[in-house]
Parts: structure tokens; C-alpha cells; sequence
């Protein structure tokens, strides 16, 4: 999941739309989750940044489809394309202990173990082997360190991480 700051609160990304489904007006979906779940619970979500009613989202295979008030066909749905499907962080079901939401961890600090300041950590990744953390170093250089014991975890609200990792 990513995320984007607004006036109103923080917006995590909980999809990406990647085309549309049918003539209908449906989109096919990339979810960021593990499920359509959390989507379908929302009444109301960010598209592109523009509020839109969820009439409906389903599962469908190995993608996800959903229907948005006042898109009610191909080309309406297609216009969408690349869109970010966005919901306020604080519409998200609690968590257990151990578990975050990516949009959660950027910003956070990033020290050593002695509490030495690092960097910041500016976004999330997961390219299929787990979560990678990209942490901007104060020379403005960038490196991805994987977001695991003992390489670097959460500590309250900051990252502890073993600067080794730093490419």
C-alpha cells in the first residue's frame, strides 16, 4: 500500500485501476491487499483524487473488478486508467500487534541502533520477496534495504536499521 497526504488525513492506496471491463462502465483492478475485502467496505473512495461512490467490487480470478457511481461505460472506465484508488487511513480496520500499513512507515525516521539519525524513509516496495523500505539518506541519495529483522523494524514510530545495508 501507498500512500498521500491530504488536508483532511492521510489517503492509503488500496488498488490501482488497470483498465476497464466489459462496456458497462467495470474496471479491472490491481490490488495492493490481500484481498478485495477492505475495498468493498467503502462506501466512498478517492479515484485519480476524485471522490467516487463504490456501487460494487468483486473478485475476479486473479485481478479484482468495481464499479464507481457515474462511469457507465468502456470509455468513462478507461479514462481511469493508472488511477489510484485511495480511501482516508483512518476508514482502515484496526491492527494486530506486529502488522502496518505501508502509508503508516513513510516519514518515519530511520536511526541505528545507537540512535544515530540515518535517513527518512520515503516509500514502500514489495516486489513479490517481501516489503522493502527506500530511505533518503541526508545527502539526498536513495537505497532500498529489506524491511526485516534484523536488517531494520519497527520501533515505535521510527525504524531501527543496520546502516550495512545502505547501498
Amino acid at each position: 500500500m501507498t500512500s498521500s497526504e491530504t488536508g483532511a488525513g492521510k489517503r492509503v492506496a488500496l488498488a490501482a485501476v488497470a483498465g476497464a471491463h466489459g462496456i458497462k462502465g467495470e474496471v479491472r483492478l490491481k490490488l495492493f491487499g490481500d484481498s478485495i475485502a477492505g475495498l468493498a467496505a467503502q462506501p466512498n473512495v478517492f479515484v485519480g483524487g476524485q471522490t467516487l461512490r463504490l456501487l460494487s467490487a468483486k473478485e475476479a480470478g486473479k485481478t479484482a473488478i468495481a464499479r464507481f457511481e457515474g462511469v457507465t461505460d468502456r470509455s468513462a472506465a478507461e479514462a481511469l486508467r493508472g488511477s489510484l484508488i485511495e480511501v482516508e487511513r483512518d476508514t482502515l480496520p484496526p491492527l494486530d500487534e506486529g502488522e502496518y500499513y505501508h502509508a503508516d512507515l513513510i516519514g518515519l525516521p530511520c536511526l541505528d541502533e545507537d540512535g544515530n539519525a540515518i535517513g527518512t524513509v520515503v516509500a514502500v516496495e514489495n516486489f513479490g520477496a517481501g516489503d522493502l523500505i527506500e530511505v533518503e539518506l541526508p545527502s539526498g541519495r536513495k537505497s532500498l534495504v529489506p524491511f526485516r529483522d534484523p536488517v531494520a523494524r519497527l520501533d515505535d514510530d521510527r525504524i531501527v536499521l543496520d546502516p550495512d545495508f545502505l547501498a
